[in-house]
């Protein structure tokens, strides 16, 4: 199992370039064809009555961020393959980035964005829930280094814990260190088994990854955040877990654990749902 194709969000948010960065390591690592896709929104007029200075002002600030999403989709492939990435393209298309992303992800093995960008119309909860992919998510204070060395995986034994840690083999099997760690993990036929962890630590073995399976009990924090103090404790770069959503009034809402990650994330984050 590899990484074929990785589709990257082109934006100008801060940590863009830092984003761009882990991409290109990434596919030139994987041996992965690498897309750059920008996606320029509609122009918005707000209110019933805009003035005309209004109207001026905010199609000029459009016309300014379609001019440097075009010049940063010029040099995307040149930037890729500086980097290493033998095989590397740019898309830029119009339309909504929230629905645009995760309709190009399907094509794709892994896509990659950012915490959060709103002034590009781009939301990391909805590529997690609208996209068929595997989503890498990109915090905003993140500062280019490697990614994948030292691995957090979440496990509860579930669907989505399942997906997510499927979807993460290409990197745990490059890992230096995989830790897997349970929260209040009790033996049981539907789920976890006799022995917490221990059947998920053989299905890694089986794929050449070796991991520690840390289980974890007691009631000291919320879930989302406990993960994230763990990542931390453990010097972890990259951590995965399932993404958790329900329907409410048919919209897909998050859910505790996962929504907690994706606001305060430190460390990159693959989700799967």
């Amino acid at each position: 199992m590899a990484y074929r194709t990785i589709l990257l969000h082109l934006d100008g948010s801060t940590n863009g370039s830092a984003r761009v960065e882990l991409a290109c390591a990434l596919a030139a690592e994987h041996e992965a064809h690498l897309v750059g896709l920008a996606v320029q929104p509609p122009l918005a007029i707000p209110g019933t009555a805009p003035t005309a200075a209004l109207i001026e002002l905010l199609s000029a600030q459009w016309d300014a961020d379609r001019k440097a999403l075009t010049q940063m989709c010029e040099g995307f492939a040149a930037r890729a393959r500086s980097a290493g990435v033998t095989q590397a393209e740019s898309r830029f298309i119009d339309g909504d980035p929230d629905r645009m992303l995760p309709l190009h992800a399907r094509y794709a093995d892994l896509l990659i964005v950012g915490q959060g960008v709103p002034e590009a119309g781009v939301s990391a909860e909805t590529m997690v829930l609208d996209g068929a992919r595997p989503v890498l998510i990109v915090p905003h204070s993140f500062e280019l280094r490697r990614v994948g060395e030292r691995v957090l995986v979440a496990w509860n034994a579930s669907r989505e814990a399942t997906r997510a840690l499927t979807d993460a083999l290409p990197l745990l099997q490059r890992a230096q260190q995989v830790d897997v760690v349970t929260v209040n993990a009790m033996p049981e036929a539907r789920g976890h088994g006799e022995m917490p962890g221990a059947d998920i630590a053989l299905y890694l073995a089986r794929h050449g990854v070796k991991a520690n399976v840390l289980p974890t009990y007691g009631e000291d924090a919320e879930v989302g955040e406990w993960l994230l103090s763990r990542a931390s404790d453990l010097g972890s770069d990259l951590l995965v877990m399932g993404a958790y959503g329900h329907s409410r009034l048919r919209e897909l809402v998050l859910g505790g654990a996962t929504r907690t990650v994706l606001e305060s994330m430190t460390v990159p984050v693959l989700m799967s749902r």
